[in-house]
């Protein structure tokens, strides 16, 4: 899995691409932790994942609750149906914001 990620003032856009599973999900753990602390905005791009795996939801989740302690907010940014559909039978498509 490949991990980009830019910030400019309080946001960050970490852009993902590959399958985010439980060998790859501390990656995106990792990032997450870089960002500044002035960072509450979130936005995580899906457009070149195809797979996610439970333990890639719980780094989302993780993710979402940093944002929002932060007074922010986490975006998942264009998911493919694939991962739509995961995040819609585990309930977090109501808790996450997906732009798609």
């Amino acid at each position: 899995m490949k991990i980009k990620t830019s910030v400019d003032g309080t946001k960050a856009i970490i852009e993902i691409e590959g399958k985010l599973t439980v060998n790859t999900s501390p990656d995106l753990t990792a990032a997450v932790e870089q960002l500044p602390d002035d960072v509450c905005d979130i936005d995580v791009d899906f457009t070149k994942v195809d797979y996610i795996a439970s333990a890639g939801l719980r780094v989302l989740v993780a993710t979402d609750k940093l944002a929002v302690k932060r007074g922010g907010r986490m975006r998942i940014l264009h998911p493919c149906s694939e991962v739509r559909d995961v995040l819609e039978m585990t309930g977090l498509s109501e808790v996450f914001t997906i732009e798609r």
